[in-house]
């Protein structure tokens, strides 16, 4: 199974840039997709379900914002939409599929670069978010995969100037533990899995300075897996290469 995530910044926008022909390039057999920016009349994915793809949407009810979607060749067992708090569904942060072998549950988390209230939202989020993946897991199923922009990251060698941005949302102490108390839950990050100490792979560049050009980025975009998948993981990876958003892909490949 190739699982692939990647932040759009916008589904239109991404289309208008190619994304379809690189989507029948890579073949992912599950595309998940944050920021897919639904305006008013709903988003056309025609271009993506010609090539064989069910397409499960969750937008945000304000338009021009936020929202994620799920592009799979399989037809899930059972699909979810939301985690169940308005506060959160009516941002469009959680739509989960269900396969036979695992569950696919994919996240925009709030970036909290706004401004202090959307920081300690953010922070109250996470708080949730482990809270609902818990009782997920208690409730039984086939074991996660989490896929999504995170808005954070976990170390020093996952964003590029990790001294001057010890109290940047993203590498906040607090997001940081957030995060080692959330992988100590029973998941293991499969990108960090097979390049444990490998520098300067980054997921997102801001337009400003050339800063992709100059490799001046951060790793907010993650895909977790449940330590039962650990041994199926075969291949994890960034795909710098492709371009139609300010993020490029994340990918795992786990083999059943």
């Amino acid at each position: 199974m190739n699982i692939i995530s990647y932040n759009l910044n916008g589904l239109r926008s991404a289309l208008s840039k190619g994304l379809a022909d690189w989507v029948q390039m890579a073949q992912p057999d599950v595309l998940c997709v944050q920021e897919i920016k639904a305006g008013r009349e709903p988003l056309d994915v025609s271009a993506l379900t010609a090539l064989g793809y069910h397409a499960y949407l969750h937008p945000a009810q304000k338009p021009g914002y936020s929202g994620v979607a799920i592009f799979s060749k399989e037809k899930p067992l059972a699909v979810t939409e939301g985690c169940g708090q308005d506060l959160y569904d009516i941002e469009g942060r959680v739509l989960r599929l269900d396969f036979a072998h695992c569950s696919v549950l994919n996240t925009y988390m709030p970036s909290g670069t706004s401004g202090p209230e959307r920081q300690a939202f953010k922070v109250e989020w996470l708080h949730f978010f482990r809270r609902y993946v818990q009782a997920l897991r208690a409730a039984g199923g086939p074991p996660l995969v989490i896929a999504g922009d995170f808005n954070c990251c976990q170390t020093e060698v996952d964003l590029h100037n990790p001294k001057a941005n010890q109290k940047s949302p993203g590498f906040t102490p607090e997001e940081r533990q957030w995060f080692r108390e959330f992988l100590a839950d029973g998941f293991t990050d499969s990108f960090r899995h097979l390049h444990p100490e490998t520098p300067h792979r980054y997921s997102w560049w801001t337009y400003r300075a050339g800063a992709r050009a100059r490799n001046v980025g951060w790793r907010l975009d993650h895909l977790l897996v449940d330590n039962r998948l650990v041994p199926h993981i075969r291949h994890a990876d960034l795909l710098h290469d492709v371009v139609h958003s300010d993020h490029c892909p994340a990918q795992v490949e786990l083999t059943f």
